[in-house]
Order: C-alpha cells, then structure tokens, then sequence
C-alpha cells in the first residue's frame, strides 16, 4: 500500500476528533519540512558571493560580486529550481537584505533596490550619505524592518601587506590604519543618518546585525572586535576574531561569528562569551544568514563560490 492511501485511511478514522487536528497540523509540519529541504546544501553559485538572505518565494538570494570589471556584478537566486541570475550590471555588490518585498543591498558606495521582477534602481547615492563613503559593506535590518543598517569600512588599502595577509595588530603598519569606519542607518524613504561614528575598536567595521535588546553588533575585520553597543557605548565581548565578517544573535543569546581571512565561524556562548568553532576548512567565510527554525547558518564561501549549511548546535 502506497504512502497517500495510508494517509486517507488514517484522516478518515480520526476525522472530527482532537487526534485528527493533531495529525492533521504534524501532517502540515512534515509537507513543509520536506518543501524546506528540496533545496540541498552546498550550493555552487558563481564567483566571490558575498551575503545571503531569504527574499522571493522563499528563494534565496546571494551578492555574488564576480571579478573586478564594472558592472560584472550580480544578485543569484537560489531555488527548488536551480540556481540562476536574478539581477545584474552592479560592481561589488556585497550586504544584502529582504523587506517590505524588496531587496535592498550595499555596493561599493551606493545601495541599490530590487522588486520581484528583478528590475533594479540605486536606492541611496554616495551623496546622499552625511560623511564621505569609502567601501560600503555588510547590511542588517533594522527593529521594525523599516529600514536597515549599513557599513561603511572605510579606508581597505591600509589593512595589508603586500601578500595581502592582516598586518600584525603590535605592528608599526598597524598603527597607521585609520579611524573611518561608520555605520549608517538607511530608511525607507532613502533617509541616511549616522548612528556610530569612528572609534579606535572599530577599525575597518566590516559585519553589522542587532542583539536581542535591539542594539547594534559590529564586527572590526582588521582588530579582531566583536563589538556591541549598549547605553551609545562600544564594548567588546571576549576574544579576538582576525577578518571578522557577519555577526547575529539568536533567540538563546548566542552570538555568531565568521572570518573572512580565517575560514572560521564561530558561535559564541551569550553568557560566558566563550567561543565554540562551528566550522573551519573554508577558504573565506563572509556574510551569513541565520535561519534558527532550521538551526543552520547559511555561510558564502567567497574564495570557493560556495554556500554551506552549517548546524548551529554545537
């Protein structure tokens, strides 16, 4: 006997009883389980994808930036069908996020907006920031989804070496990266103001999310910080996570960490701030997204054009 017959026999005994309800609703919980996992992880998805997030349809969507040429950019969508390109003709295009039925995400100094139809616009201009932008970055959404957070690194070409690995943090080199990382706060509206001006912890902010109280996680690529502000002031939780990239929260407090130049995400306990290595091996790990009812992270490995699943209970 087939599977669907089994079901009707079962439905048609319990029809009208609490039993009936209670099959019915782990019936649904099962159908959506198994619509969640047609999409199989690992992903391949194109040349140094940055960000993910869920958008469309419950499709995902990766910034995959591509080479260096202008405007080789794109945004890849990813669904039950494939992986295909939904936009195109952006530089670096890197944070992204989903609201109100549309994507929002950061490229090099401009942000852009996206509808379902793939038709894109820039959404906030260089000038339309309070203070000069150098490299926008990571971006997060906002308390009631009414805007998001973005980052701005600052100046990038002091961070390294000529091999292009982190300059040592007692260096002389060190010493001469420069306090200009800033996160802004964008409206709906296309409004920009500042909400976190320079600081000598922030060097180079690179990943920006909110805690459970609502305030502002950032993470500094160059000094390692993990960084959360509570009452307008930094504080940094325990340990040092060199090419610190995305940054969220979950709903037990435990917060998550990935490393750029590390390969490294790390969950780190909301209480004693110790961390646990979720998974390392990765040539990068940049901007991950968080989706707790599946317990798993969603991590771009931007050197590998890869997006990996990784489970969060560890």
């Amino acid at each position: 006997m087939n599977m669907k017959k089994v079901v009707i026999q079962i439905l048609r005994k319990l029809k009208g009883s609490l039993e009936f309800l209670s099959f019915f609703f782990l019936l649904f919980l099962l159908v959506a389980c198994n619509v969640e996992s047609d999409i199989k992880f690992p992903v391949k998805v194109g040349i140094k994808p940055e960000s993910i997030t869920k958008g469309f349809n419950d499709n995902y969507y990766v910034s995959v930036m591509n080479g260096k040429e202008k405007g080789d950019g794109e945004i890849v969508e990813i669904s039950k069908e494939g992986v295909r390109v939904f936009a195109k003709g952006f530089d670096e295009p890197k944070g992204i996020v989903f609201i109100e039925g549309h994507l929002y995400f950061s490229d090099l100094d401009c942000v852009w907006k996206v509808d379902k139809d793939g038709k894109t616009g820039v959404f906030v201009k260089k000038d339309d920031f309070p203070k000069e932008v150098l490299y926008l970055n990571d971006v997060a959404v906002d308390a009631d989804a009414k805007g998001f957070y973005v980052v701005d690194m600052g100046a990038t070409k002091y961070m390294r070496d000529e091999k292009n690995n982190l300059w040592p943090l007692d260096s002389d080199e060190a010493k001469l990266v420069p306090e200009l990382g800033r996160v802004y706060h964008v409206d709906l509206q296309g409004k920009v103001s500042l909400v976190q001006d320079t600081s000598p912890l922030m060097l180079n902010p690179n990943g920006v999310g909110l805690d459970n109280n609502n305030n502002i996680m950032v993470t500094s690529f160059f000094l390692g910080n993990v960084l959360v502000n509570k009452g307008g002031e930094l504080a940094p939780l325990k340990g040092v996570f060199r090419g610190a990239d995305g940054i969220e929260q979950d709903s037990a407090g435990n917060y998550y960490v990935s490393s750029w130049s590390e390969g490294k995400v790390w969950k780190i306990n909301g209480k004693t701030e110790e961390a646990t290595v979720l998974i390392d091996g990765l040539k990068s790990a940049a901007d991950f997204y968080l989706e707790e009812h599946n317990e798993r992270l969603l991590v771009p490995d931007m050197l590998s054009g890869i997006i990996y699943a990784v489970d969060i209970n560890k």
